[in-house]
Order: C-alpha cells, then sequence, then structure tokens
C-alpha cells in the first residue's frame, strides 16, 4: 500500500502526498477542500502546457483509508497551481485561506526576483563604505609615518647633542624681527 504523508490542512481537510521520492500530490482533495469544480481544475491541468506534461494518475490512498486512482500533480507544482485559483471561484470558508497563500506567493516570488539584485545593490554600498575606510585609513597612516619620521629625526638630533652643541647654540645672538 501507497505510503503518504499530510503537507497541509484546509478547511479541516488533511492534503497529501505520496511518499516516495517523486511526492505526488491528489488534487481531488484540495479542490474539495476549497469548494472548487474538480472537473473544471482537471481539465485546466491538462489544458496547461507545464502543468499537462507533469500531471498523472497513481494509486493513492484517500480520506477514507481506501485505495483510489487519483489525479496527482508532483509536489513542487502544486504550489504554482493553487497560485492560479482565483479567491472568488472558492468557497466563501476558504476565499480567505486562499488570498493569504496568494499574497504569500506575491511574497515569495518578489523576493526570489529581487534577492540578488538587492543583494548586488548593498554589497557595493558596503563597499564603497569600505573603500572610504580604508582611504582615510591609509591617509592616517601615511601621516602618522611623517609624525614618527619627524620625531624620530628630533629624537635621535636630541640624543646626539653634546653640550659644547648646546652652549654653542645658547651664545648665538638670535633676533627676531
Amino acid at each position: 500500500m501507497e505510503q503518504t504523508k499530510t503537507i497541509v490542512r484546509v478547511n479541516n481537510v488533511d492534503i497529501i502526498a505520496t511518499s516516495d521520492e517523486q511526492q505526488l500530490v491528489p488534487i481531488r482533495p484540495i479542490c474539495e477542500a476549497l469548494g472548487i469544480d474538480y472537473s473544471r481544475q482537471l481539465k485546466k491541468i491538462k489544458d496547461d502546457p507545464d502543468l499537462g506534461s507533469v500531471v498523472g494518475f497513481k494509486p493513492t490512498t484517500g480520506a477514507d483509508g481506501k485505495t483510489y486512482e487519483m489525479c496527482c500533480l508532483p509536489l513542487e507544482y502544486i504550489f504554482g497551481w493553487l497560485f492560479t485559483i482565483s479567491p472568488s471561484n472558492v468557497h466563501e470558508d476558504a476565499q480567505e485561506i486562499v488570498r493569504k497563500y496568494r499574497m504569500e506567493c506575491y511574497h515569495a516570488l518578489f523576493q526570489h526576483f529581487t534577492a540578488r539584485a538587492r543583494f548586488v545593490e548593498e554589497k557595493q554600498k558596503e563597499i564603497d563604505r569600505q573603500l572610504t575606510v580604508v582611504d582615510e585609513a591609509k591617509e592616517n597612516f601615511r601621516n602618522a609615518k611623517n609624525v614618527l619620521s619627524d620625531a624620530e629625526a628630533k629624537f635621535k638630533k636630541l640624543r646626539s647633542l653634546t653640550m659644547d652643541d648646546y652652549d654653542m647654540e645658547r651664545r648665538q645672538l638670535k633676533f627676531n624681527f
């Protein structure tokens, strides 16, 4: 018997997927949970060039524990198919859930398609900021090297100063004009 696992609960209905490698999801329980016409959705899926190429029938255990030949989509396609369902076409109890789901999809698509551009933009801003820090550090380092060089020269001059130098310096007549 085919093993299944619940992937989500909609309007108190467990939506299941097969536990095999491809994870197929029967669409009828989803249609029933949303209060939409299964036959219409099946036709829409079969007519869709992408969904139609992956839809198939598979013996699957239903909610009643019996095995049925069910129309299934691979799990990775379920979310896109659900996105095509208009909230106005579902049972009134499920409209808000479908609306929220679609809003999450819009957000996820936006994140997916803008994340790289946002990353590149933020990375460039940080590179520019860090380049300014590096340039300032280099300038500070050059200035520090000059100050150090001057200080070392004065230090060396002071260390080599003799009493004779000191006396000679004091005897020189200095005029400040």
